[in-house]
């Protein structure tokens, strides 16, 4: 079955919860001096999910190798 990224889209990421979480992490990146493509990220000392916030002492920027690799720990 081929995957409806349209009714993915009205159903969660087009909900204004959603288009506000989008919009805070696109600040914190434009913020941060990043391009699209450039290999950097934002990478959160301590996690969105787990109380952290978008405060500039609560980011830093990393490769995109480095801060996924964060995840699986």
């Amino acid at each position: 079955m081929a995957r409806n990224y349209r009714k993915e889209y009205d159903d969660f990421h087009g909900t204004p919860p959603e288009i506000k979480k989008r919009a805070a992490r696109n600040k914190v990146r434009r913020d941060a001096g990043l391009k699209n493509g450039d290999g950097k990220e934002v990478d959160h000392k301590k996690p969105l999910s787990k109380g952290g916030s978008n405060s500039k002492s609560n980011i830093r920027v990393t490769t995109r190798h480095t801060n996924r690799k964060k995840a699986g720990k």
